[in-house]
């Protein structure tokens, strides 16, 4: 009796089983689309609503990536550094044109800056035309939207980040601006844009230094997201060399910056040797404290690597710590080929975000 209860039950859940499984089926049948197959010599349908601007055609995302190229593009960070940025865009014959188009506000372009912790520069729906002419000058035609920008300070990073961008260009020496198909001596609120613009020192910083005693030395500090390294023009009373650049790194930020340390509260510089194109930066012991950074120092030696660099002869950059060979790691102390990378930068930024919430 209780032989053929159990089997009536294991009938019952097997006649359960195969309803469940049929409505299953049914469901997937139901939600999911047939496919179609396109007739024969059927035209491809044109958007109803074409692109408006440049930026937005330049970077739609396709669904066919085709070749790229590496370009690179000067950003504004939330303290108003200019910061440039490695981004690969797609291969056309207007790179410079389109390696502008990045910069112009839009919802597209402003939600591809944010996720590096950035903002673009060039006012929405800006409209513009570039001639590269033979002996080096760019001519920029920027519509009217130009005149419209809040203060000055937007006004000069605009015109900073423009020309820093098309000088990093080797056809292009210097720029010169046109507004509406006419050239200008200043903006609405007095910035020049006058005359031929060639590249220029990147966020110089205030000094006391008389101009006539000082020269200049670019330093390379970690952004306060963590995930970008910003370069820094500083004007130095001594000579403009290599062992100057890491005594200044060494000092940090200016007081005002929220720019990180590149390097450990309290570490000191021992001396510079520069031989065969190879730097040896010798410092005292605090320098290990490195190693307790959350991403192993890497950032700051990145920094230390470019301030070192930018040098010329100085290929490769070493660290000794107390006279001794210092190993930091895996390709910390690599040159790298930009300052900054957008693939690496937003990584970073997303897992600094990420820990942020969780901490």
């Amino acid at each position: 009796m209780k032989s053929s209860e159990n089997q009536r039950k294991l009938y019952l859940l097997a006649v359960l089983l195969l309803i469940v499984a049929v409505a299953v089926c049914l469901a997937w049948r139901l939600w999911t689309p047939e496919e179609t197959v396109p007739e024969e010599n059927a035209l491809p349908q044109e958007s109803a609503s074409p692109l408006p601007t440049l930026a937005a055609q330049a970077l739609e995302p396709t669904a066919t990536p085709g070749p790229t190229v590496d370009t690179v593009v000067y950003y504004q960070d939330n303290s108003g550094y200019l910061v440039p940025v490695m981004r690969s865009i797609p291969e056309t014959d207007g790179i410079a044109k389109a390696t502008l188009s990045l910069m112009v506000q839009s919802p597209y372009n402003d939600m591809e800056a944010a996720r590096l912790g950035l903002r673009t520069v060039l006012p929405e729906n800006v409209s513009m035309d570039l001639d590269v002419m033979s002996d080096g000058v760019a001519r920029i035609d920027l519509s009217q939207e130009v005149l419209n920008l809040p203060d000055a300070a937007a006004e000069s990073v605009m015109v900073n980040a423009v020309v820093q961008t098309l000088t990093e260009f080797p056809t292009i020496e210097t720029v010169r601006f046109l507004v509406g198909g006419q050239e200008m001596e200043t903006l609405t609120h007095g910035t020049s844009v006058s005359g031929d613009f060639h590249r220029s020192v990147l966020n110089l910083e205030s000094s006391s230094i008389p101009v006539e005693d000082a020269q200049m030395v670019t330093l390379y500090f970690p952004g306060d997201t963590g995930s970008l390294i910003v370069p820094v023009t500083r004007m130095v009373a001594g000579n403009a060399d290599v062992d100057t650049a890491v005594l200044e790194l060494l000092k940090g930020p200016s007081a005002t910056s929220p720019l990180d340390n590149a390097l450990p509260t309290g570490c000191g510089l021992i001396g510079v040797t520069v031989e065969d194109g190879v730097a040896t930066v010798n410092f005292t012991e605090e320098f290990i404290r490195l190693a307790e950074e959350s991403d192993g120092g890497r950032m700051a030696l990145r920094a230390l690597v470019l301030t070192c660099t930018q040098f010329d002869g100085i290929e490769e950059v070493r660290v000794a710590v107390e006279g001794e060979p210092y190993d930091p790691g895996a390709d910390t102390l690599a040159v790298p080929t930009f300052v900054n990378v957008a693939a690496e930068v937003e990584d970073q930024f997303l897992q600094a975000q990420a820990s942020a919430i969780f901490e």
